[in-house]
């Protein structure tokens, strides 16, 4: 904390960030992968103004609000296959604690077995899925979550699917069917006892953008099926279009049980969450009062109206404004602009779905050895970048870029520009 020392933004347009005293940058991380349309755009704007003229808040508990109501219709229209269950929260990582409960519960409710005595999830090499002491458990991050083992429950571990650090032998073709392997004989194995599969769909984020080998979720979901097994999907940083379609299991044509959403949900304006659950998982919880089959999780703010209203405008945004269609020239010259990086012999990887793109900075590319982490080499490529007007945040030595969609032509063109200078900036030792 001796060293902290945040830009204070004092107001935002479109794709920039302002301080007090005019300096201007643009937005490169979407502020932590939130924001979607740009700030301060009308219609979201507009959205909020109208909803305060008729209610600011109320409780979601014994209560609700049309706005919000309008709202979990669109998202149980907008999910895919059976989803049709919404339960708001206020941040991602409670829509996942959320997720974990509510499968523990469908299994205690769905019958009086031994599956309703199942106590393991299953999380990924390598998972980040929030910071609330559920999800913290789920993660395999030491630099975030070591400190706090001792008030954590341990998950079964699956290895982290990344396809730029193969083990040995492994290659891209082969790369899905290594890893669905993997994970089979971990669900096999604990199947009598085992809950759910935790798992960021294509992308583990905060892992730095870490991308899967195409085609494994579809095995993973036909795993999950297979041994009765729930799937939980982390859509909180790939939903709403970051990969280039709404959702990243649409990829893969896949339908998990449970899926999570946050950050993009209100176009990155107000904090709101939801956990989207199937017709299956809703019926278990389906009682008179006194079976006492409810749901026993509330959050104070839990479907706030605007919040919601929100949110709303944001789904009208991406219909009206052709957001999703759009997207693939914007994606294409991301990709074709960040090209001549890779040939910087620091550059070990550049991975990129959609308008999510990880620049891997090692020491070595022939042989993919990382820098000393006390070296800094991402932090001070990012601090360069910023210097110079873009707005970046690295993940150890993964420089992150994920711009909100309504980007532009030239701004892209800045971001990739500047991006690229700030690497060999620091690179020459500037």
């Amino acid at each position: 904390m001796s060293e902290y020392a945040p830009h204070l933004i004092e107001r935002a347009e479109g794709c920039w960030l302002y301080d007090a005293d005019g300096n201007g940058w643009l937005d490169g991380v979407s502020s932590l992968w939130c924001n979607i349309h740009g700030h301060r755009h009308p219609a979201i704007d507009r959205a909020i103004r109208e909803q305060l003229d008729r209610v600011a808040h109320v409780t979601n508990i014994g209560m609700g609000c049309t706005t919000t109501a309008r709202l979990a219709q669109r998202l149980a229209e907008l999910a895919p296959g059976d989803l049709n269950h919404v339960f708001f929260s206020s941040d991602g990582a409670s829509a996942v604690e959320v997720a974990l409960k509510m499968a523990l519960q469908y299994f205690r409710q769905r019958d009086s077995g031994a599956s309703a005595k199942r106590t393991k999830y299953l999380a990924l090499g390598s998972a980040y899925h929030g910071d609330t002491i559920g999800t913290v458990s789920l993660g395999d991050i030491a630099h975030f979550h070591r400190m706090f083992d001792p008030l954590l429950f341990q998950p079964l571990r699956g290895p982290c699917p990344d396809t730029y650090r193969m083990p040995h032998g492994v290659t891209p073709d082969d790369a899905a069917e290594h890893y669905a392997a993997q994970f089979e004989s971990i669900i096999r194995e604990h199947r009598d006892d085992l809950i759910a599969l935790v798992i960021e769909p294509l992308v583990q984020g905060a892992a730095g953008l870490v991308m899967h080998p195409p085609g494994l979720l579809l095995r993973l979901r036909e795993c999950c099926d297979r041994y009765d097994v729930l799937m939980i999907a982390d859509e909180i940083a790939t939903g709403f279009g970051r990969t280039g379609k709404m959702f990243a299991c649409e990829h893969e044509a896949v339908v998990p049980d449970i899926m999570c959403l946050g950050k993009g949900l209100t176009g990155g304006y107000l904090p709101m969450a939801a956990t989207i659950a199937s017709d299956e998982i809703f019926e278990s919880f389906s009682g008179a009062i006194d079976s006492n089959r409810q749901f026993f999780h509330g959050h104070t703010y839990s479907g706030n109206p605007l919040a919601a209203a929100a949110a709303i405008a944001s789904l009208d945004v991406f219909a009206e404004e052709n957001v999703l269609e759009n997207l693939s020239p914007k994606t294409e010259q991301l990709r074709d602009e960040l090209a001549c990086v890779k040939d910087h012999p620091n550059v070990g990887d550049i991975r990129q779905l959609g308008m999510m793109v990880g620049i891997e900075m090692v020491a070595d590319q022939t042989s993919k050895k990382p820098f000393s982490s006390n070296r800094l080499i991402g932090k001070k490529i990012c601090d360069v970048a910023t210097r110079r007007g873009v707005w970046l945040r690295p993940l150890g030595d993964v420089v992150i870029l994920m711009p909100p969609l309504s980007i532009d032509v030239d701004e892209i063109t800045l971001l990739t520009q500047t991006t690229k200078d700030a690497i060999e900036d620091v690179m020459r030792g500037g």
